[in-house]
């Protein structure tokens, strides 16, 4: 088992300036090492899942400990309170983005998605929108009707929201628009009627794709790949639901 210790000191001796560059332009701060995607997918295949060192990494504040953190936390160990710490905590939109792909594949996913997609601030709106996004890719229990009412939420909010939020809103109809045909032709109408999503991605090359095209183009794709076998299986959060057995009304 790794101790906080020797997970600090492997992020610290695996830093470079020239990452630490990179996610300087992507707007992280200071307090970082710098370390590659690639490094820290190595450091998950040694630890696994280590929810206390999750928690530990996450309270150091650190860049790459928090995003190894949202790596090894473990999904049905997630509260209410404990995401709703962490997302206080975001700062920026690269941390945004690792926490909500943690947050997608807890038992309380959906709750916390929506109270984060109505909030006024950049990051926890954008993690719940982001959230939301991967509800729509992930859980298949889950009825057209709730993701309707997203896409009306989007259309009619999103080019008042926050900067980053709006490229998160614009990622949510884009997933919404590739779960099936009947969502397709709903996601796609709405992104017509929303027009460009004007968003700034400072001193990068990011840019917000075009909703409609972007759901065309990605499902005239799957049709040229070859055909898979469909598992039957639950969604990421309704295995961590199960997982959990219960525990989330004793949260």
């Amino acid at each position: 088992m790794a101790t906080l210790k020797e997970t600090m000191a492997a992020l610290e001796a695996a830093g470079s300036a020239q990452a630490r560059k990179t996610y300087t332009r992507h707007g992280v701060g200071a307090n970082q090492f710098g370390v590659s995607y690639a490094v820290l997918g190595a450091l998950v295949k040694k630890i696994k899942t280590d929810h206390a060192l999750a928690e530990a990494l996450w309270a150091t504040g650190n860049h790459d400990a928090l995003v190894l953190a949202t790596m090894i936390a473990d999904p049905a160990a997630a509260t209410r309170r404990l995401l709703d710490a962490w997302a206080r905590t975001l700062d920026n939109y690269v941390i945004a983005d690792a926490f909500a792909r943690y947050a997608g594949r807890t038992p309380v996913a959906r709750d916390r998605a929506e109270a984060w997609a109505a909030s006024a601030g950049e990051w926890i709106g954008r993690a719940g929108w982001l959230t939301l996004a991967n509800l729509a890719r992930e859980e298949l229990e889950l009825p057209d009707s709730y993701f309707l009412e997203q896409l009306a939420t989007i259309e009619k909010e999103i080019h008042g929201r926050k900067n980053r939020v709006r490229d998160a809103m614009n990622s949510a109809v884009i997933a919404i628009g590739v779960r099936n045909e009947a969502l397709r032709k709903a996601a796609v109408a709405a992104a017509t009627r929303i027009g460009k999503v004007e968003v700034d991605h400072g001193e990068t090359g990011c840019k917000t794709p075009d909703a409609a095209a972007y759901i065309e183009k990605t499902l005239a794709h799957r049709k040229k790949a070859p055909a898979k076998k469909a598992p039957a299986r639950q969604g990421a959060a309704a295995k961590a639901r199960a997982g959990a057995a219960g525990g989330e009304s004793k949260r």
